[in-house]
C-alpha cells in the first residue's frame, strides 16, 4: 500500500464540480421554474426598506422595488488581530481558505476548538496532516453536551489531535517554508511556541454580515454584535423589512435559515409562518459525527427540572459492530415526571442522519416510551436511539 497517494488537486476539482452543480440547479432549475428573478451584485435598502439598489460587478446599478424584502446575508468569518487572514498565500486562512488549499499540510495549527475548527482540522487530519488545536476556552465545542464533548475529544486525541486547551494564539513568526506560532494561557502566564507549522486556520467563529447594506441608515435595529434584531415573525422594526440566518440571533446553521425563510414568506403571504427553535438539530461533521437537538444535560440540570437519563453505546449495537464503526453512543435526556423528551444527543456513525427521528420526537412532544415502543428495523444504527430511550424510560434490552 505504499503506492497511495492523494490527489488534492482533483479532489478540489470534484468538490468544485459538485458545488458548482448544487449552486447552479438552484438558478438555473428552481428559480426559473418558479418565477423568480435573479439579479447578481451588492445590494442595499433605501427608501424605508422598499427599494433595494443592487451594484453588479460591471460597475452597473439596478433599482428594484418591493412591497416586502428579506434580508438573508448569511455571515463571515471572524478575525483575531494577532492573525492576518490571506487566504491567497494559504498559510494564515480562515475556513474558505482552509477549503481551497493546494496541498496536504505537514502541520496545521487550528485556532479554535468550535464546530468550523475541528471539522475542517478533522478533514485535513484524516489526509495526513498533524491538527494542533489551540482553545481559548477549557473545553472544546461550547454548548455541546458536556458527556458527549469529552468522549469527542477522546475519540479526536486517538486520531492525533493535539489540544492546547485555556490557551491563545498572541502571534505568528514566517520563517518561509513554516511558521512558529506564540501562545499562552488564556488568564495570563508563560509564553510557548509551536513550531514548524504550515498553515494555520483562523476558526474563531463567524460574524454576521451587515455592514454596507443600508439597514443602519434606515435605522433597523442591531444588537452590539451586529444582528439584526427581529421579532417573533422575523420581523424587524421595519414592517416591511424580514430578516433571517446568520445575519439574526440564534444558531448559524442552513437549515435554520432555510426554516426562517419559509416562516418569513408564509407571515408576507399572510399565512402562520413559524419556527420551533428547540427543535433545530445540530450536527458536526466529523469522523465520528456528533449530532444533537433540545436541552443539554447541563441546560437541564440549570433549569432545576428532575430529569432521567438513557445511554446506550454504538459498542453493542450489531450493525455498529458490523461495519467496525463502533465508537461512540446515543443519549437520551426526558422530564423524570411526564417522560417527554427534552434533548437528544449522539456522537458516532452517522449521527447526523439519526438524529432526525429526535427532531421528530421533539418537535410532537414525544416520550422515551414513544421512541423505544417504536420498532426499529434489524440491524440498523437507529435501533441505538431505541435502546437509549428505553434506558431513558425503563431500561434497555441489549445492555
Amino acid at each position: 500500500m505504499n503506492d497511495v497517494s492523494i490527489d488534492v488537486e482533483q479532489m478540489m476539482k470534484n468538490k468544485t464540480k459538485i458545488v458548482t452543480s448544487l449552486t447552479s440547479g438552484i438558478e438555473n432549475a428552481l428559480f426559473k421554474k418558479n418565477g423568480v428573478l435573479y439579479v447578481k451584485g451588492f445590494g442595499s435598502l433605501s427608501n424605508g426598506g422598499k427599494t433595494v439598489s443592487v451594484k453588479g460587478s460591471d460597475g452597473s446599478t439596478t433599482q428594484l422595488k418591493a412591497k416586502n424584502v428579506i434580508i438573508a446575508t448569511g455571515s463571515e468569518p471572524a478575525s483575531l488581530p494577532a492573525l492576518k487572514v490571506d487566504n491567497d498565500a494559504g498559510k494564515i486562512v480562515d475556513s474558505t481558505g482552509a477549503l481551497d488549499l493546494k496541498k496536504v499540510p505537514k502541520h496545521m495549527l487550528v485556532v479554535g476548538a468550535g464546530v468550523i475548527g475541528l471539522e475542517l482540522g478533522s478533514v485535513w487530519g484524516r489526509l495526513g496532516a498533524k491538527i494542533t488545536v489551540v482553545e481559548f476556552l477549557d473545553r472544546i465545542t461550547p454548548g455541546v453536551d458536556a458527556e458527549i464533548a469529552k468522549v469527542f475529544q477522546s475519540s479526536l486525541r486517538k486520531q492525533g489531535f493535539d489540544f492546547k486547551l485555556g490557551m491563545k494564539v498572541t502571534g505568528v513568526e514566517d520563517k518561509g517554508d513554516s511558521m512558529s506560532v506564540s501562545i499562552e494561557p488564556a488568564k495570563g502566564g508563560e509564553k510557548s511556541v509551536v513550531e514548524d507549522v504550515d498553515v494555520v486556520l483562523v476558526a474563531t467563529g463567524r460574524r454576521p454580515f451587515t455592514k454596507g447594506l443600508g439597514a443602519e441608515e434606515l435605522g433597523i435595529k442591531m444588537d452590539k454584535r451586529g444582528f439584526i434584531e427581529v421579532d417573533s415573525h422575523l420581523r424587524t422594526n421595519l414592517p416591511n423589512v424580514y430578516a433571517i440566518g446568520d445575519c439574526v440571533p440564534g444558531p448559524m446553521l442552513a437549515h435554520k435559515a432555510e426554516e426562517e425563510g419559509i416562516a418569513a414568506a408564509e407571515t408576507i403571504a399572510g399565512k402562520h409562518g413559524h419556527v420551533n427553535y428547540n427543535a433545530i438539530p445540530g450536527v458536526i461533521y466529523t469522523h465520528p459525527e456528533v449530532a444533537s437537538v433540545g436541552l443539554t444535560e447541563e441546560e437541564v440540570k440549570a433549569s432545576g427540572k428532575a430529569y432521567s437519563k438513557g445511554v446506550f453505546p454504538f459498542m453493542a449495537n450489531s450493525r455498529a459492530k458490523a461495519n467496525a464503526d463502533t465508537e461512540g453512543m446515543v443519549k437520551v435526556i426526558t422530564d423524570k415526571a411526564t417522560d417527554k423528551v427534552l434533548g437528544v444527543h449522539i456522537i458516532g456513525p452517522n449521527a447526523g442522519e439519526l438524529i432526525g427521528e429526535a427532531v421528530l420526537a421533539i418537535e410532537y412532544g414525544a416520550s422515551s416510551e414513544d421512541i423505544a415502543r417504536t420498532c426499529h428495523a434489524h440491524p440498523t444504527l437507529s435501533e441505538a436511539v431505541k435502546e437509549a430511550a428505553m434506558a431513558a424510560y425503563d431500561k434497555p434490552i441489549h445492555m
